[in-house]
């Protein structure tokens, strides 16, 4: 079994949402369950040893459009959040991440160290995550709380605008130079982090948003749930162009498993052949080299291949990549080693 530290997750999203319902999100975790993707029982089925999990404010008003006659369509962008109670339901999801590593369900790591000792122990090795920061205000002053808290990623915005930039729409065919980049703000961001040692998620942001994080930032360029634009040209994926800039960076592109980012037609549909994630691999292997390609699979936010079904159904994927040729040592890469190098230089690790 390859062991994989997954670069994107929304189990917090799951649990909390749940919570509201009357559910408790420790015993959802730690017991298991049938609803979304993870919990600690599948994750060790499935090799899925930790990961970045997201603090993610859902938008109420978002409405994924359909496809028209000729595959094609754009979904209006949600509209953006009020910040006060984006900071309130951000607190209640990493209490819940807090509360987990209280209860020993997982571990909340900060280092990577932490990370290959919860692996060593087999704990879910949890890394508190920041999907669009609209619960940070343009003083930033949260986000010194949130990193006291354990955060140690964030992506300035998800596919909507706030104080701090633009975010992608999700739309086939589309380019992601859709609408401006960074605001004075969100360069006042990216360089807090780079003060910090938070990584930069370019996920979700505009082209040109990439661009200006890309100018600023003193860490490797990461993507941590994308694909190739140049396979599946959802608005969402990077083109040729985004992609040489991470090479250049020695940073990272996690590879998304959401269908609508691996398929041709930019589909949301379960019935999806893992071919199509080899697809994207390989070109991005090709492209940017095995050093920079990692795993970033949306789990508990997307629709993903039945074949792989949840975070039990991981090695799936491995067996597939080691059928078509890849050999033990560029596994281990794909499937953690890469994402660690990474956390390490954003946090100034080292010997990690």
């Amino acid at each position: 079994m390859q062991f994989v530290f997954d670069g994107h997750n929304d189990v917090l999203l799951r649990l909390w949402t749940h919570s509201k319902d009357g559910s408790d999100p420790i015993a959802e975790f730690a017991d298991g369950t049938t609803l979304g993707h993870i919990d600690a029982r599948r994750a060790r089925e499935g090799g899925l040893s930790g990961g970045l999990c997201a603090i993610y404010i859902p938008s109420g008003d978002l409405v994924f459009a359909d496809p028209d006659a000729d595959g094609r369509y754009i979904t209006p962008m949600a509209a953006p959040l009020d910040p006060l109670p984006s900071l309130a339901i951000a607190t209640e999801m990493a209490a819940i991440a807090l509360r987990l590593d209280q209860a020993g369900a997982w571990r909340l790591c900060r280092t990577v160290k932490d990370i290959r000792g919860a692996m060593a122990d087999n704990i879910f090795a949890a890394v508190m995550h920041m999907e669009g920061c609209e619960a940070i205000g343009a003083d930033l002053a949260a986000l010194e709380l949130f990193y006291a808290a354990g955060l140690r990623s964030l992506g300035p915005v998800w596919s909507r605008h706030n104080v701090f930039g633009y975010g992608v729409p999700f739309a086939f065919p589309m380019s992601p130079d859709t609408a401006p980049g960074l605001t004075d703000a969100g360069f006042e961001l990216v360089r807090e982090c780079n003060r910090l040692g938070i990584v930069v998620d370019l996920a979700h942001i505009t082209e040109k948003g990439f661009w200006d994080v890309a100018k600023t930032t003193d860490q490797p360029l990461v993507s941590s749930h994308s694909n190739a634009h140049a396979l599946t040209p959802v608005a969402r994926n990077l083109t040729d162009r985004q992609l040489d800039a991470i090479r250049e960076s020695r940073g990272l592109v996690g590879i998304n498993y959401a269908t609508a980012m691996l398929r041709p037609d930019g589909r949301s549909d379960s019935d999806t052949p893992l071919a199509d994630m080899i697809r994207h691999i390989d070109y991005l292997v090709n492209r940017i080299g095995i050093d920079c390609v990692g795993l970033g699979s949306d789990f508990d936010g997307a629709t993903i291949p039945e074949e792989i079904g949840d975070a039990a159904g991981n090695q799936k994927l491995i067996a597939a990549l080691r059928e078509v040729g890849y050999g033990e040592a560029d596994l281990t890469k794909l499937a953690r080693e890469n994402w660690l190098r990474i956390l390490a230089q954003a946090w100034r690790e080292d010997h990690a």
